[in-house]
């Protein structure tokens, strides 16, 4: 069967597409590997408009929640299953799954957000799980009452630091520049407290160890001066990479990979396809905004559904 419609991902801007694909009646199967996005790995998300504390598992949670109260007979779920390949027909387009699964729609909405950055540096790849890991929430406890340093300089990274900082004995956050991407509410909460020590201009050489992780070692990048830390731990905050990869050349993105969309209907390049969230190239990303420009893409898909497209 020829759906109306097929969404692609879990997190707040696919499940936005799908609770609006439902109420509007089209025909739709929903496609996610995971429900949440990327912040399940929060332990308080506190930006999440009318819930003034939530955890990421428990935003999961109701996400999933929200998706299965109102899928009825109109919104068919896939999960867990991964969209693989898309395929461009003349009047549908046609996404290929991980299980070897063909599903044909009229309009394809694209939610598939982004996974961490990795700290490409030597030693960080040996040092993997050996004390430099990628998820505070998840490894945060084992480094209680030791020396642990973040790399990064955004939201992400001084929230991991806060969250260290409950239990670590000191938290070093390196940032490869004198400025912050992040909140400043989030940086003054982290820079008041007495065991925090941010180090800018840190442009990291190496993950120094034996068995597990004994420091890491960075240059000033104005005096030039290469400094090795003493550390137990290693929290790498660095970004963010789109896993738009599946999508091929079916749509034009920008360098690194970014869904380029129109921004009043985030519309892409493709007369099909639609993208928001994280793997898109708008200016921010954040859960709120993800949703909100679902939204806006149900509304357009919508109008062009009807329109023939």
């Amino acid at each position: 069967m020829i759906y109306d419609l097929i969404i692609v991902g879990g997190g707040p801007a696919g499940v936005s597409a799908a609770v609006y694909a439902a109420r509007k009646r089209l025909k739709t199967v929903f496609i996610t590997s995971e429900w949440g996005g990327q912040s399940t790995v929060s332990p308080d998300i506190e930006n999440w408009i009318g819930t003034p504390h939530i955890s990421g598992a428990d935003l999961a949670k109701n996400l999933r929640a929200h998706t299965e109260a109102y899928a009825g007979d109109v919104v068919t779920i896939v999960s867990p299953d991964l969209a693989t390949a898309v395929i461009s027909h003349d009047d549908h387009i046609e996404v290929v799954t991980q299980k070897g699964v063909h599903y044909d729609a009229k309009a394809l909405f694209v939610a598939t957000g982004s996974t961490r950055r990795k700290l490409e540096v030597p030693g960080a790849a040996e040092y993997d799980n050996k004390g430099l890991t990628y998820c505070a929430s998840c490894d945060g406890p084992l480094f209680a009452d030791k020396d642990v340093a973040v790399v990064g300089g955004g939201n992400a990274a001084f929230e991991t630091a806060l969250q260290l900082l409950a239990y670590c004995k000191t938290v070093s956050l390196l940032n490869r520049t004198d400025t912050y991407r992040a909140d400043e509410i989030t940086v003054a909460a982290a820079t008041a407290h007495p065991n925090m020590r941010i180090v800018n201009n840190a442009l990291i050489k190496s993950v120094e160890g034996a068995q597990f992780v004994t420091g890491i070692r960075y240059t000033d990048a104005k005096s030039s001066v290469e400094t090795l830390l003493p550390v137990d731990g290693i929290f790498v905050e660095i970004g963010l990479l789109p896993n738009t990869a599946w999508l091929g050349d079916a749509v034009t993105k920008n360098p690194i990979g970014q869904v380029n969309v129109d921004p009043k209907t985030q519309h892409s390049s493709h007369p099909r396809i639609w993208a928001a969230g994280d793997c898109t190239d708008g200016l921010y990303h954040q859960n709120n905004i993800a949703a909100g420009d679902a939204v806006k893409a149900l509304e357009d898909i919508y109008v062009s559904l009807h329109r023939g497209v």
